[in-house]
């Protein structure tokens, strides 16, 4: 979200990129100002401001300095206002500014002394009070200073270094660990992800619900008690009685209703605005499409077979049957009510995805593995995932005591749902963004059912108190193993039909500009569609054994396949300082698809940090002499970044005569020739390397 946020305004800040110095000062200067610091997000600003440094719009270091300029004056401000309106503020509370803050900071200030100005800007809701209270107890004025230097110097460092350094990550782990295998890294960080959360959930809920409750309570009475608003309440006792109705907890129609309405509303819009980027947009279609090739790159027989087995808790034949063992289960604990609920999520969001593929015709992905009849948008498979598993996990949480318990079922079904998406995008079954669609409209249908239920558990108070029927445990244990061995059964004994891979027509070109239809061709991409180092290679090759012939020749090596092995002996390599000249290589796109082959060309010791590299894409045109058309990008790695990121070299020029020279030298070349094909540049990549390059490129016929 961060990524696409900074994507969106980034071109509007390059052109006026000195005003974010002055709104990183207004920031930390309004935050630390009295009152309006407890509800302005300085620091959120200051972090953002910080990512767009990452990108080179903004001066990381002239962004500290405005940063720490503006929290030193507001803190300031605050040291002259506790100095001359102290003693009467405190006493009586000012605007937001109630005695329970002020108590707060002053207990801060008491245990730390002089030293609470530097650490109490670090802590929320205490460093926009601490240098008031610092004034109204006079504080000597160059340890005030001395102090709140420090503290305003880290607090500026830690925000805008926590976003420069976050940006970068962004770019960073895309090209480092799509390089070692991009697949399984992000399964590793999914699931760091989803442990550290729970982790966080588990050990920490409990305070953080108190906190939350406390300040909601705190920023109430602070509304309600302003005389502003005391007399609007007065004015206005209908629209009063309505809000109370609404946030009654002791009603289903209060606080339960009004958050699952709320939740429903945000959902279907997030819905409608994907059906609309689908309608209107392309960008949408870019992305999931440079998604779809990258996933069939990474592809494996093993993972393959894996995902399979997975995507099939989302068939149908397996979803009926348990739908069906759930409604025993819940038949024989006495819980028919919810039985109800179940049907609603399950056939309401069915339903909704069936009318969704008639109304939207979206052809599947051309590189699925498994040949599928229906249309693509939304994913069956996804919304049922989030309305059968996710309403199963809710009634799973209902019935559980523990916290830990609730805890570790909610992330187990949000694991579920997680992998049964995932499974169909990396099976070419569906886009991504028909998963997302998906689980979209399987949560408006779990919201209803859920809302259902809770509605049912509020009127009829003896769901939970009847007891289950006679021999309840172990019929709901032959029943779950049935679910069981019928799903491992079909899945051993699933068979779907292949899909047939799209044959690409040839297209005869008399001349190289007829490949280019457009002018992103001659480009290399992001996996969002950005521009990126242009095309300075061209190969005519019968057939892809000439050229690796010619290369192999000229000294450079064809990589492996981001595969699990290649990533495991890539790791190995770089803990144990071996050599790995055809170690995997970068994703990249060209005209939408990732790359047909791969070179290296390891130039010194370390094959990391020193390595020519060349990505071809072999194309459907051809010349009418029979030879294929190759497009190509080659440059070269020129040192590491912070000790593992390798640093992209600037000269493609260099790069381009060097591959020309070693082919040269093999006397494979049958003829060659020059051609400007996009204007001179200087440039970014998407990790932040300067590129530069005169716009040439060869095009080389091999014999």
């Amino acid at each position: 979200m961060l990524q696409e946020l900074i994507n969106f305004i980034s071109p509007s800040i390059e052109h006026i990129h000195f005003l974010g110095y002055w709104v990183a000062f207004f920031a930390a200067l309004i935050e630390t100002t009295l009152g309006i610091g407890l509800f302005l997000p300085g620091s959120t600003i200051i972090l953002f401001l910080g990512a767009l440094s990452s990108r080179g719009y903004l001066d990381t270091v002239g962004l500290i300095w405005f940063a720490v300029a503006g929290a030193l004056l507001g803190d300031n401000i605050n040291y002259y206002l506790g100095k001359k309106y102290g003693a009467k503020w405190i006493g009586k509370g000012f605007w937001f500014l109630k005695s329970d803050y002020v108590k707060k900071a002053q207990s801060f200030m008491d245990a730390h002394g002089a030293k609470s100005v530097f650490f109490g800007r670090f802590v929320p809701s205490v460093k926009e009070i601490v240098p008031f209270i610092a004034g109204s107890v006079e504080m000597n004025k160059r340890t005030f200073m001395l102090w709140n230097f420090l503290g305003a110097a880290g607090w500026g460092i830690e925000w805008v270094l926590a976003g420069y350094i976050f940006a970068q990550s962004l770019n960073l782990a895309e090209v480092w660990l799509s390089r070692a295998g991009l697949f399984f890294a992000f399964l590793v960080i999914i699931g760091i992800l989803l442990y550290t959360c729970k982790w966080l959930i588990t050990k920490k809920g409990t305070q953080f619900w108190i906190i939350t409750h406390s300040l909601w309570y705190s920023i109430q009475k602070a509304i309600t008690q302003n005389e502003h608003v005391a007399l609007w309440i007065k004015k206005h006792p209908r629209c009063i009685a309505f809000l109370q109705a609404r946030l009654n907890t002791e009603k289903f129609s209060g606080l339960p209703l009004s958050l699952f309405t709320f939740a429903f509303i945000y959902v279907l819009t997030l819905f409608a605005g994907i059906v609309e980027d689908l309608i209107t947009t392309d960008s949408i279609i870019a992305a999931d499409i440079r998604i779809a090739n990258l996933a069939a790159a990474l592809r494996t027989e093993t993972l393959t077979t894996f995902f399979t087995w997975i995507t099939l808790l989302g068939k149908s034949q397996v979803i009926i049957t348990f739908i069906i063992v759930s409604m025993a289960l819940l038949w024989l604990w006495r819980k028919k009510p919810y039985i109800a609920a179940l049907l609603i999520s399950v056939c309401g969001s069915e339903t909704f995805t069936s009318l969704g593929k008639l109304a939207f015709h979206r052809a599947r992905p051309a590189l699925a593995v498994y040949a599928e009849k229906s249309f693509s948008f939304p994913s069956g498979h996804a919304t049922i995932a989030v309305a059968f598993y996710g309403f199963m996990g809710y009634l799973l949480m209902r019935v559980v005591r523990s916290w830990n318990a609730k805890i570790n079922v909610f992330f187990g079904t949000v694991c579920i749902i997680i992998a049964i998406g995932f499974s169909r995008v990396y099976l070419g079954e569906h886009y991504i963004s028909d998963v997302w669609s998906g689980y979209l409209v399987g949560s408006m249908w779990l919201i209803i059912a859920v809302s259902f239920s809770e509605w049912l558990s509020h009127t009829k108070n003896d769901i939970q108190a009847v007891a289950p029927a006679r021999g309840a445990g172990p019929l709901s244990f032959v029943c779950i193993s049935f679910a069981l061995l019928f799903y491992i059964v079909f899945s051993t004994q699933y068979t779907p039909p292949p899909a047939t891979v799209p044959l690409q027509e040839t297209v005869v070109v008399s001349h190289i500009t007829d490949v280019f239809t457009n002018e992103q061709v001659k480009y290399t991409e992001t996996i969002l569609g950005d521009r990126q180092e242009p095309i300075n290679i061209i190969f005519f090759a019968r057939k892809d054994q000439l050229l690796l012939t010619a290369l192999q020749q000229a000294g450079w090596v064809a990589t492996d396949k981001a595969t699990l092995p290649a990533f495991t002996k890539a790791v190995k390599a770089l803990l144990l300082q071996k050599p790995y000249p055809h170690a995997p290589l970068s994703p990249a796109f060209c005209n939408a698809r990732t790359q047909d082959m791969s070179f290296a060309k390891v130039s010194g010791t370390n094959w990391l940090s020193n390595a020519h590299h060349l990505k071809l894409w072999r194309t459907n045109f051809a010349l009418k002499n029979g030879n294929t058309i190759y497009l190509g990008l080659v440059n070269s790695n020129d040192g590491l970044k912070w000790g593992i990121i390798p640093t992209i070299s600037p000269d493609l020029n260099a790069d381009r005569e060097s591959l020309y020279q070693d082919l040269q030298a093999t006397g494979k070349i049958e003829s060659s020739q020059k051609i400007k094909l996009v204007p001179p540049q200087i440039e970014k990549n998407f990790l932040g390397d300067h590129f530069f390059t005169d716009g040439d490129t060869y095009i080389i016929q091999l014999q």
